[in-house]
């Protein structure tokens, strides 16, 4: 199964990157960053409140009608981090929707073990009899499943006409855009999460010009990361002046 889903404890090995130093020609090895999806980490707010409440609270998953819910909303909104807190609480395999495959999900329910099932970009999937196939094999075993995409399911474009039934039945939950407050706290975690250390005065005067969402948040931390890396320098309002400008030029490119 390895090819459709990813365990824990893999997904929290760190892996190294070789990079000469800038110093006596040391090796330097940082680690990769990899993002932690436990509980503790998500950022609670308003705009992402209603799916809290149908994804984090105990009982909720046995009101679900179908057995099936789908979280939704723009990229960066937290669907993935989300939908991981749910499946490690169940015991669930994450299924990447894009690697979806007929045969990966037999083997899969053939290892069984399991009373749950989540499909993170489960509107990227390929191949749409695999997505019906998933929806009708956990419905037939009685199990929850829990889908993430950018739209509502009823608004996927298919055109099997039992899976867009099968959607149209799903129930969803959006989540909004994120809060000002939201934004801020997600950047100071992410920038503690890369053990990176920003002067207040840099981190609010990137956080007074970057674009008002959480994907362009998360973006700006990485490429401040790679950035401070590739220089051997601490961050400072020029390095951060330089990256800023490059995200923003990037955006407008493919706007």
């Amino acid at each position: 199964m390895k090819r459709i889903t990813e365990t824990k404890e893999a997904a929290q090995q760190p892996v190294a990157d070789e990079k000469e130093g800038s110093a006596g020609g040391q090796i330097a090895l940082p680690f990769a960053y990899r993002p932690r999806f436990g509980r503790s980490d998500f950022v609670a707010a308003p705009s992402n409140a209603a799916a809290r409440g149908w994804v984090l609270d105990a009982e909720a998953m046995w009101r679900w009608p179908e057995g099936r819910m789908a979280l939704w909303g723009e990229c960066g909104t937290g669907k993935t981090h989300l939908l991981s807190v749910w499946a490690a609480r169940h015991g669930a395999p994450v299924i990447e929707g894009r690697r979806l495959n007929e045969q990966d999900v037999a083997d899969l329910f053939q290892e069984g073990g399991f009373r749950a099932v989540a499909l993170d970009n489960a509107d990227k999937v390929r191949n749409e009899a695999d997505l019906l196939h998933l929806i009708n094999l956990v419905r037939e075993q009685r199990m929850a499943l829990l889908m993430a995409g950018q739209a509502a399911p009823a608004r996927w474009p298919v055109s099997l006409p039992d899976l867009a039934s099968r959607l149209r039945a799903t129930a969803s939950v959006p989540i909004g855009q994120a809060e000002e407050a939201l934004l801020r706290r997600l950047f100071l975690r992410l920038l503690a999460e890369r053990q990176m250390v920003v002067a207040q005065p840099v981190t609010e005067w990137l956080l007074r010009r970057l674009p008002r969402n959480a994907g362009a948040i998360r973006d700006m931390a990485a490429r401040l990361d790679a950035a401070a890396l590739a220089s051997g320098e601490k961050v400072t309002r020029a390095l951060a002046a330089s990256v800023l400008e490059s995200l923003l030029a990037e955006e407008a490119g493919q706007a």
